[in-house]
């Protein structure tokens, strides 16, 4: 199961859902549900600390 990195919310069901490489290490992965990204919430790598989006 797969959850929001930033809400830690589930994005199981959630088509709306992305999930990315970090844009800074490429190494972390980044999940994001459809609610997250309309407004714009904060995201950090898990990897390399890197904060998003902006």
């Amino acid at each position: 199961m797969k959850f929001d990195a930033s809400t830690n919310v589930s994005v199981a069901n959630d088509d709306g859902s992305v999930q990315f490489l970090c844009p800074a290490c490429s190494k972390g992965m980044i999940v994001r549900s459809k609610v997250s990204r309309q407004i714009v919430v904060k995201y950090v790598c898990p990897h390399c600390g890197f904060e998003g989006p902006n």
